[in-house]
């Protein structure tokens, strides 16, 4: 359990001082994988959605655990597995630098360049969006993404080692890519977004409570997040999303447009709609949420 924890911790630092390789991202192969695997498997019915998300998911855990098996006797190699797992994983550092990215370009006025940067980081349709409209994006896709990506996977590496790194990516990346409410992909994503969320309870709820601890307003936040967060249509990213708004003194939410069809996310926070400069306050909670998420799964991972 030490060689886990100091894995996990080691793999973090190989995150934020690289972040994700440029070329042959195991990620992006699995994504790959996972566009080959839906061609073969589609078809307009949970069961199938089923069996797409049991294989896919099932076959990364189980690579996570033969690895974790086979080094357990040699610490040395438990350590670089762990690692490597964790940096494979996490996405801290491309995440604030998309946020840097983006605040750079609105303070420099470059709208264009900063609506096409924003769909690197969410779905919605940012043809419309002024400032404000992309900063609020912007906001919103760091807070969900620090949990997403930052305190789920060492939430799960904690517990369950490399097993649980890979098949929480592999879970969330198969959320991203077929688990959209659409005419195609509802019955058979269904199954990919329901274990998304079931995967997220807890370290969602952990984000929160970190944003509370961590974040400049510690009544804000816990009062956002107790009183919005159920506001919001998905379970998970409403309590983060509202715990950020708070502790930053912000209002989120609101309508998006995805695909041509508005969605109301309801109203997050109490404070003033966000502006450019928030981006760099939302980057700075973020990345004190995950050091505060790693300290907590290095714990979680020497008390198992």
């Amino acid at each position: 359990m030490k060689a886990r924890a100091l894995g996990l911790a080691l793999g973090y630092a190989a995150d934020q001082l690289f972040g994700d390789p440029r070329r042959w991202h195991p990620v992006s192969g699995f994504g790959k994988l996972a566009r080959a695997a839906e061609h073969r498997l589609y078809a307009d019915h949970r069961p199938a959605g089923v069996v797409f998300t049991t294989l896919l998911v099932g076959s990364a855990a189980t690579l996570g655990y033969a690895a974790d098996r086979a080094t357990r006797r040699h610490p040395t190699l438990s350590v670089a597995v762990t690692a490597l797992a964790t940096w494979t994983v996490l996405g801290g550092r491309s995440l604030g630098h998309e946020a840097r990215t983006i605040n750079a370009q609105l303070r420099g006025g470059d709208l264009t360049a900063a609506r096409r940067q924003v769909t690197h980081l969410v779905g919605r349709d940012p043809s419309q969006l002024d400032e404000k409209g992309i900063a609020r994006a912007t906001i919103e896709s760091v807070a969900e993404n620090t949990s997403d990506a930052v305190v789920a996977p060492l939430w799960w590496g904690a517990v369950l080692g490399p097993a649980g790194l890979l098949g929480y990516r592999a879970a969330n990346t198969l959320d991203a890519r077929v688990g959209h409410r659409t005419p195609r992909l509802e019955r058979f994503g269904w199954a990919s977004a329901r274990f998304d969320d079931l995967l997220n309870l807890a370290p969602a709820r952990l984000t929160a409570l970190l944003t509370v601890a961590l974040g400049d307003d510690h009544r804000g936040a816990l009062r956002a997040w107790r009183r919005d967060a159920r506001k919001h249509p998905s379970p998970n990213a409403g309590p983060v999303e509202a715990s950020f708004a708070g502790a930053l003194g912000i209002r989120l939410g609101g309508t998006n447009v995805y695909h041509g069809v508005v969605e109301d996310r309801g109203t997050l926070g109490d404070g003033p709609a966000p502006h450019p400069a928030d981006i760099g306050r939302t980057a700075r909670l973020a990345s004190a949420v995950g050091l505060g998420a790693l300290a907590t799964a290095v714990a979680v991972a020497v008390a198992i």
